[in-house]
């Protein structure tokens, strides 16, 4: 929780660059506290910088920041349908800290992701929340959006650097 912000105080959205990259650790990792979520910082941090190096970056970052401090921040992808064949922005991640909540950041965040969208011609953003955040679900309503009920997956593929399971497939012979 950030202590000492009111809602009174000013606040901005940017985009972020290589050097907001500890910075995006810090919020990825309350984040996924918030969730519920394991999430090992390290080396986290290097592997941003990386990615938000390349040109053009894979990875598209805003921070919210109230006195030089982040309070929030939104990330995207660009992603492809093949069900509609065009291209879409996936909302990867949309955090608030806790004692920024209810100032209008989340939805500033939002906002400046869908003009990013709009602007590129995709034909729309597209994201998931756990269903048990109904806080998220209800800014995301009240923003215009609609739910659509899918359950998400997920595999690990080979050995990654934090470690886990690795997974291959045997084609089998006929």
């Amino acid at each position: 929780m950030m202590s000492g912000f009111k809602q009174h105080l000013p606040w901005m959205v940017r985009r972020a660059g290589l050097q907001d990259a500890g910075t995006l650790v810090i919020l990825c990792a309350e984040h996924a506290r918030y969730e519920r979520a394991p999430y090992d910082r390290a080396g986290k941090a290097a592997l941003l910088e990386r990615v938000l190096s390349d040109e053009p970056s894979r990875l598209t970052v805003w921070l919210a920041e109230a006195n030089g401090k982040a309070i929030g921040y939104v990330t995207a992808t660009s992603e492809f349908s093949t069900w509609s064949a065009s291209d879409f922005l996936h909302m990867d991640c949309l955090f608030v800290r806790e004692g920024c909540r209810g100032m209008g950041v989340g939805a500033a965040l939002l906002a400046t992701l869908v003009g990013f969208a709009h602007e590129r011609g995709y034909a729309e953003v597209q994201w998931q929340t756990p269903d048990w955040n109904t806080e998220a679900e209800r800014f995301y309503r009240r923003e215009g959006a609609l739910a659509q009920c899918k359950l998400r997956f997920s595999l690990a593929i080979g050995a990654s650097e934090g470690g886990g399971e690795s997974f291959s497939v045997t084609p089998s012979s006929q």
